[in-house]
C-alpha cells in the first residue's frame, strides 16, 4: 500500500502535514492503548511510512520510484541504509512521549453471601496514582515549562556514523541527557517530583453482580492509577471472595438450610417461620416427616448472575428427639406405645446417614 495512503495525506503534503499525521495515528494504533486486531500492523505499518516519508531523501528516492533489491521495500538505497534497518537505523522515530500509561491493579473484595442475592454497590478505598493537581501531568514547575534538548535538538535520539568496508553505518541510540524526550525539564515540579502523579487515597464505585462466585472478577476500565507525565489511567480488575455462612451453604444459585423440627411437630406437622437473608420466609412441614426430607421454597436463594430470577431456598428437615422426659412425658409415651403397638427391632437395609442423606437430597431435588 502507498506511504501516502498509510498516513491519510497527498503526495505533496509538507513535512510537518507529514509528522502530524503520524502522530496522530500513532496515539490512535500504539499497542498499549489500542488492542484491536490488526492495530499492531497498522502501527508498524504507520511507523514504516513515515521513517520514509520523514526523511527528505529517502521521501525523494521513494517519490522516484526507487525500490530495494531485498524483498521491494520502498526506501533502501544503498548498503549502508540495509545496516541501518538492522542495526538500529540512522533514522529516528522521534521523541518519546513522556506520559505512559498506568498499570492495571487487582483488587480482593470480601462480600457476605446476603450481598450475592441481589447484587448491590460498595465504595471502596484504594491508595493510587492520581493527576498532579500542581502541574497537571506537565512535570514542570509552576510558571516553567519543558525545553527543547541541546544534545539531540529535540529529536530524542543521537546518531553515530561508522565507516566500514560496506559503506557507512549509522546507528541511534536514546539521547543521555533527554532520555529520549526530546526536551529536558529545566525545574521539576516540586509537588510530583516531575512525576506528573502523586500519591493519594481515593474511591472507587463498584457494583456487585447478582449471583457473583469466589473467585470471579469484574474488570473497571481507566479508573486505575494515573501514568507518568499524567498518561492515561490503567484499569482495575476487582476480585470478589464470598464469606462462608454459618448457617447457609450455596449450591449453584440455591440456599441450603437445615431445619431443626421437634419430635411431635415432625408427628403433627407444623408451618415455621424463619429468618432467611433476604427476610422471613414460611416453611410448611407435613405431617409425618421425617429426618432428611427436603422442603423447597421457590425463587428464595440467589439471584442469576446471567439472566433474570433467582435459585430457590431448599431446607433439610432434622428431626430432634428429647434426650430426657419427665415422669409425666415418660407416662405419656407409654400410652402411646400402649395405643400404637410397635415392631420389634430388627436388622434392616443399611442406610446412609443423615447429612449425607440431605447431601444427595439437597442436589437432586
Amino acid at each position: 500500500m502507498d506511504h501516502y495512503e498509510i498516513l491519510g495525506v497527498a503526495r505533496d503534503a509538507s513535512p510537518d502535514a507529514i509528522k502530524k499525521a503520524y502522530r496522530k495515528l500513532a496515539r490512535e494504533l500504539h499497542p498499549d492503548v489500542n488492542s484491536e486486531d490488526g492495530a499492531e500492523e497498522r502501527f508498524k505499518a504507520v511507523t514504516h511510512a513515515y521513517d520514509v516519508l520523514g526523511d527528505a531523501e529517502q521521501r525523494r528516492n521513494y517519490d522516484m520510484g526507487g525500490q530495494s533489491s531485498f524483498g521491494g521495500m520502498p526506501g533502501f538505497g544503498n548498503m549502508g541504509d540495509v545496516f541501518d534497518a538492522f542495526f538500529g537505523g540512522g533514522q529516528s522515530r522521534g521523541p518519546q512521549s513522556r506520559a505512559q500509561r498506568g498499570n492495571d491493579a487487582l483488587l480482593r473484595v470480601d462480600i457476605e453471601l446476603v450481598d450475592v442475592i441481589f447484587g448491590g454497590d460498595r465504595e471502596i478505598e484504594v491508595d493510587t496514582a492520581v493527576l498532579c493537581g500542581t502541574c497537571q501531568g506537565t512535570c514542570c514547575a509552576p510558571g516553567t515549562g519543558a525545553s527543547r534538548c541541546d544534545v539531540c535538538g529535540g529529536s530524542g535520539s543521537v546518531q553515530r556514523q561508522v565507516r566500514s568496508l560496506l559503506g557507512n553505518i549509522v546507528t541511534a541510540t536514546p539521547c543521555g541527557s533527554c532520555r529520549g524526550y526530546g526536551t529536558v525539564i529545566a525545574a521539576a515540579c516540586p509537588t510530583c517530583a516531575g512525576h506528573g502523579r502523586v500519591r493519594a487515597r481515593t474511591t472507587l464505585d463498584v457494583h456487585i453482580p447478582a449471583g457473583i462466585e469466589t473467585g470471579q472478577r469484574v474488570h473497571l476500565r481507566g479508573v486505575g492509577e494515573v501514568g507518568e507525565a499524567g498518561g492515561p489511567a490503567g484499569d482495575v480488575y476487582v476480585e470478589f471472595h464470598v464469606t462462608p455462612s454459618e448457617v447457609w451453604a450455596r449450591q449453584g444459585d440455591d440456599l441450603l438450610a437445615t431445619v431443626q423440627i421437634d419430635m411431635v411437630d415432625a408427628i403433627r406437622g407444623t408451618t415455621v417461620t424463619l429468618d432467611a437473608l433476604d427476610g422471613e420466609v414460611s416453611v410448611d412441614i407435613k405431617a409425618g416427616a421425617q429426618s432428611g426430607d427436603v422442603i423447597v421454597v421457590k425463587s428464595r436463594g440467589v439471584g442469576h448472575l446471567r439472566g433474570s430470577g433467582r435459585g430457590d431456598a431448599k431446607f433439610g428437615v432434622q428431626v430432634m428427639t428429647p434426650g430426657k422426659l419427665n415422669a409425666k412425658e415418660s407416662k405419656l409415651i407409654e400410652e402411646f406405645a400402649a395405643l400404637r403397638p410397635a415392631a420389634a427391632p430388627h436388622l434392616a437395609e443399611h442406610r446412609q446417614g443423615l447429612f449425607a442423606k440431605l447431601r444427595d437430597r439437597f442436589f437432586t431435588v
